[in-house]
């Protein structure tokens, strides 16, 4: 039986990826009490409905029951007969605020900390911290629409064997903040930039020319070599360790050029080694140059 337990910051997208959950085929329940997790498998087990997945989400709404999180977890885990995984969702505090102002839908710890947004979200999020580092999935929805988050956890939780790896491979700007979600962060900005060549500046790496205008420098052909050799020996090691996603992200300034290249060559590297890889390329249509 598998089991997925939905977790993360409020307002960042649990209750979509509840939904998408529940669309692909899990038996889904919202916020429910860690105690009672268990007993709900067991209930599941011993009826004859043939609900083999289910996904549960847990967080901050459950109030003092919330910190029994870890020692439920700890319990399934030990169940050999149960496939246990955590999905952890965040965004940064300011986009928290900005959607629950859009929404006028009040913080779950808003009488707790008398209307204080700030206090609120900066205590649930270290009373989650823990969970974030153990989490099997992660994913920062501060810059994902809707749409784009649902496509993300269709790609992670579809067809897939429940011991496999799935790699992201992404592509940032430095000038828009780093990726947070990011596991293996690479600064690509030390190699010639297309951006001041004139008839480069408005195509991205995803094009041949840009791709063809990067890698004709020796510097970015012995780093992408490097890169590869690296991420061939460390992607066995994430394995062996039982990780489930890896992110792997090349940041540039503007997220067009160069880290775009490199993602899309890495990805491709992997492709060819039969790994299941996802890429998205975050900044690709900000400060778009028509």
């Amino acid at each position: 039986m598998q089991l997925l337990i939905v977790t993360g910051m409020s307002g960042s997208g649990k209750s979509c990826a509840m939904d998408v959950m529940e669309d692909i085929g899990y038996y889904c329940i919202d916020n429910i009490p860690p105690k009672l997790i268990s007993r709900f498998v067991d209930v599941c087990r011993k009826s004859d409905s043939g609900i083999n997945k289910i996904a549960v989400a847990v967080d901050i709404r459950t109030g003092d029951m919330f910190a029994e999180i870890y020692h439920s977890l700890q319990s399934l885990k030990e169940n050999e007969n149960l496939d246990v995984k955590v999905l952890f969702i965040e965004a940064g505090d300011e986009i928290l605020i900005k959607r629950y102002k859009e929404t006028r839908r009040r913080h779950p710890l808003d009488e707790k900390f008398s209307g204080n947004m700030h206090d609120a979200i900066q205590y649930e999020r270290i009373q989650l911290s823990p969970l974030r580092e153990i989490a099997d999935y992660y994913i920062e929805t501060s810059e994902l629409s809707s749409s784009q988050l649902k496509e993300q956890i269709k790609e992670i939780f579809l067809n897939r064997s429940s011991d496999s790896l799935i790699i992201k491979v992404m592509s940032f700007g430095f000038k828009y903040g780093v990726s947070t979600e990011s596991d293996l962060v690479f600064d690509v900005r030390c190699l010639p930039n297309p951006y001041y060549v004139e008839t480069l500046r408005s195509h991205t790496g995803c094009e041949e020319c840009v791709r063809d205008y990067v890698m004709s420098f020796e510097q970015s052909q012995v780093l992408f070599e490097k890169l590869k050799d690296l991420i061939d020996y460390l992607i066995p090691l994430y394995v062996h360790e039982g990780k489930s996603q890896l992110v792997i992200a090349f940041g540039c300034t503007g997220g067009k050029h160069r880290s775009i290249t490199f993602a899309e060559l890495m990805a491709r590297h992997l492709l060819e080694n039969k790994y299941k890889v996802q890429k998205y390329h975050r900044d690709i249509t900000k400060d778009k140059i028509f």
